[in-house]
């Protein structure tokens, strides 16, 4: 019989993974969700056309989630539908034709090679080999561990190996460490786009990110039923473990008794005690009025310091000019201006880049219907949501801006047949309170950055924190190791006590 019981707030990748990861060693769950669905971000919308995954669409890092199924005792490849695909992205810049980026290092090389030249080519050699060791250097000591502040990191990696702590350029910005590899500027934007998956500029983020190369490099795959499926299988996995769900069920309050969190209060006016509250929605919530409390626990994200926002379409359109494939960037010829928008001027850029999902793309690039194809379309924006709701004119502009990226790519959408959602800034402050519409938290500006976000642990006992807004940052895996960390801290504390 389970002695103690974690509340868990959210039903987000943290959620669900901590669900999984606790109650697989008999702790009594209870996750409490606002919504009808798992997921969190990893939502889906409905459209003509039917479900279009509106969050993340890549599904990497599968060793996290192998750990994670194994301690349920099943394995990722007998509960998920997985499609492996060798093309990561589809780019374009004009409608000169369009490049793709391979999982195979040769075979990106080659197209590489092809497209931008021989000297290119020869830097991306030498940068797949550096983003490698930078991925080697921080998996167990930063993605995989508690979080550490710098000192512990290097401790971690070895005080004594300072040409591998400098390896990770963490005081180079990602755009300049890209102009020494690459000569063409078009590659330093594909490369760059890096920063955006952790919501960030690649002018002000470190190089460290390189390391997001050598993920893709290990694996992309499809999930089938789109990503909102791997949200559902984990629920699922988690209620056979024992947890319990209670959906429809918002939280008002988090409360203490005697000096440690003991209760959440529903908006309903319902009380649940737990020994362990674990917190996975966005951390700066906590500050905003959801933790009942005069103790400070989580300082809030600074409006000037939260990562992007975004504003999607969600859609069923019909397409033509470009083949695409299952990830598409079209890319801003005013690049560094689009960061300047956003997060100099708090403005939509004027020339944006754009990504779309086509989500009947299989992983060879086949289109599975004819009957109009389900996009999710993507341009970044500023996290002013909870001050700012932007008017339909200015919906208007900043669609007509997305449509003349697309349009000068190559890329025609029959902009009558379109008929969908779209969701702006104001629209995910909504869906995730305390975050200003920011989908990543912090932004990974400067060196310091990532050891600003909090950690599992809390100065109030029994409190505990995860998700893509704390330790180790945002992303689909890097959400799920979150809520395995939290559940590896609280377990930790139990021990203790």
């Amino acid at each position: 019989m389970a002695t103690h019981h974690t509340i868990i707030v959210g039903a987000g990748m943290a959620g669900l993974a901590a669900a999984i990861a606790l109650s697989a060693k008999g702790e009594s769950v209870t996750v409490v969700e606002s919504r009808t669905y798992p997921g969190g971000k990893m939502r889906q919308i409905q459209t003509p056309g039917g479900g279009v995954d509106s969050g993340p669409t890549v599904f990497t890092m599968k060793y996290v989630f192998d750990e994670l199924f194994d301690m349920a005792g099943r394995t990722v490849e007998q509960e998920l539908g997985l499609d492996r695909t060798n093309i990561l992205a589809r780019h374009a810049w004009d409608d000169s034709g369009t490049f793709d980026l391979f999982t195979d290092r040769k075979e990106s090389e080659d197209a590489i090679a092809r497209f931008f030249g021989k000297a290119n080519a020869d830097g991306y050699r030498r940068f797949c080999a550096d983003a490698e060791n930078i991925f080697a250097t921080l998996k167990d000591t930063y993605i995989g561990a508690q979080r550490p502040g710098p000192f512990e990191l290097g401790r971690r990696v070895g005080l004594t190996r300072l040409p591998t702590l400098l390896a990770l350029r963490p005081f180079t910005s990602l755009w300049n460490a890209l102009g020494d590899y690459f000569p063409d500027a078009r590659l330093q934007q594909l490369f760059g786009r890096y920063a955006t998956y952790v919501g960030s500029s690649p002018f002000q983020s470190p190089a460290t990110l390189m390391l997001i190369a050598h993920v893709e490099q290990e694996g992309v795959w499809f999930v089938e039923g789109g990503m909102h499926a791997l949200a559902r299988k984990m629920a699922e996995v988690a209620e056979g473990c024992g947890a319990r769900f209670h959906w429809e069920s918002p939280v008002a309050h988090i409360l203490e008794t005697k000096g440690r969190a003991s209760h959440v209060e529903l908006q309903n006016g319902v009380r649940l005690e737990g020994d362990t509250i674990l917190f996975c929605g966005d951390a700066s919530a906590l500050a905003n009025g959801v933790l009942k409390s005069s103790r400070m626990s989580v300082v809030p994200v600074p409006r000037n310091k939260r990562a992007l926002s975004a504003l999607t379409w969600s859609i069923t359109a019909n397409t033509g000019g470009v083949d695409l494939h299952r990830h598409n960037v079209f890319f801003s010829d005013a690049y560094k201006a689009e960061f300047d928008a956003i997060f100099k001027n708090s403005t939509t850029p004027a020339q944006p880049t754009v990504y779309v999902c086509a989500q009947d793309r299989q992983a060879d690039g086949t289109l599975a219907t004819q009957n109009g194809e389900r996009l999710l379309c993507l341009t970044n924006a500023p996290a002013f949501g909870d001050e700012k709701r932007l008017t339909q004119e200015e919906m208007n502009r900043c669609e007509d801006a997305m449509f003349s990226t697309l349009t000068k790519c190559g890329l025609q959408v029959d902009r009558a047949s379109m008929k969908g959602t779209i969701t702006q800034p104001a629209d995910f402050e909504a869906l995730f309170p305390g975050s200003g519409g920011s989908l990543y938290g912090r932004a990974a500006h400067g060196w310091l950055a990532s050891f600003a976000r909090s950690g599992a642990k809390t100065a109030i006992p029994g409190l505990y924190l995860a998700g893509g807004s704390v330790h180790p940052g945002p992303g689909v895996p890097m959400a799920t190791r979150s809520g395995m960390l939290a559940a590896e801290q609280i377990l930790k504390d139990r021990a203790l006590t």
